[in-house]
Formats: C-alpha cells, structure tokens, sequence
C-alpha cells in the first residue's frame, strides 16, 4: 500500500457523522400569482415570453419567432427542428445554432430564473452556444423563490445543473447595455404544461 492509499484508507476510516442539510424557511411574501410574478422577473432581466400556439405547432411558432433561423436544434420531442441534439457528439458542434429548444425543470418567480441540468439539455453547451435559446415551462413547476427553490432537492441530483436568468448581457463603463456578449443574445420563455407521452 502507497503512503497516498494509506492517507485516504484513514480519512475514510475517520469521517465524522453524517448530518442532515439545515432546514430552509420560507422567506418573503406569498406571491398572489407565481406565473404573473415569473413573467414580470424574466421580462424585467431582458428575457421574453411568448404564448403557446393555439393549434399546437411549435415548430411553426419557432421560425416565426426566428424568421432568418437555419439552425434549429432541439433537446426537447416537441420540436423537431432542423438538428436533433443526438446527433452532435461533441459540444463544440452546436456553435452554428441559430436557436436552440429545450424544456426547463422547473423556474423561480421572485428572479424570473431556469433550472437546466443535463437531463433537460442533453449537450451543455446547447444553453450557451446557441445564439437564441427557446425554453418551455410547465407553470404548474414555478416556485416562489430561490429558497423553495433549494428544497427542489431531487433537481440538484443531476451530474450538470444551471440557473439561467435572461439572456447573457454586460455592461461597459458608460453604461451600454449588451445582450449576447458572453452566450445566448435571447431566452424566450413558453409557459407549456408538458405533453403526455405516448405510449
């Protein structure tokens, strides 16, 4: 046995108890309408939000909204688009995407923030490669705030996970706001309950 093996073999040996995770309180108001209160936190952090199609085709709702696309890639069975995320193998192969789709674990009211992991964008890079990225949310997953959040503990169990609040954006010394300098220059939120799958 090395003397590294034999370091860890007692660490091991020696671990304190486990303890449980401290409780979290509900702190703040309770919002009267958690999608009225999402709605004006993402519109608020330069985020936009667009209304389900009434006849169902997203597909046909994305290029109207990105009229100039070529490439949409999807991460989600609702959408189609022109490139299903299983065929990049690599995550340096979504830098031409035009629009990228995915489907949110659940968003934050108070912030108008996302939860992503890898579960929901199958290539990580599809959050932040592509120059605009189309999200859909069931409101029925939207909690209060980042302290609700927190207790969303089967969320955080993913390998990958992500906040994402709005578009990426920075500001310079005069105060010159820009969208898209360090990711994606627009998020556009579809608060759409999932479909049901087929069996």
């Amino acid at each position: 046995m090395t003397s590294r093996n034999e370091i860890l073999a007692r660490v091991r040996v020696n671990q304190p108890p486990a303890v449980s995770l401290p409780g979290i309180p509900a702190f703040g108001k309770p919002l009267v309408s958690l999608p009225d209160a999402f709605r004006a936190a993402l519109l608020r952090m330069g985020g936009k939000l667009s209304e389900a199609p009434e006849d169902g085709d997203l597909d046909a709702l994305i290029r109207r909204l990105f009229t100039d696309a070529k490439v949409i890639c999807s991460a989600t069975p609702e959408v189609k688009g022109t490139l299903r995320i299983a065929e990049a193998k690599e995550p340096g192969q979504l830098a031409d995407v035009d629009v990228g789709v995915s489907r949110a674990a659940f968003g934050v009211a108070e912030t108008g923030s996302l939860w992503l992991t890898e579960r929901e964008l199958k290539v990580n890079s599809l959050g932040f490669l592509a120059q605009h990225l189309v999200v859909f949310m069931d409101p029925a997953r939207i909690v209060a705030n980042m302290h609700l959040a927190y207790r969303e503990r089967a969320q955080f169990e993913a390998a990958y996970g992500v906040f994402l609040t709005g578009p990426s954006a920075t500001a310079d010394i005069e105060g010159v706001l820009i969208h898209g300098a360090q990711g994606i220059r627009t998020m556009t939120v579809i608060l759409l309950a999932p479909r049901q799958q087929r069996v």
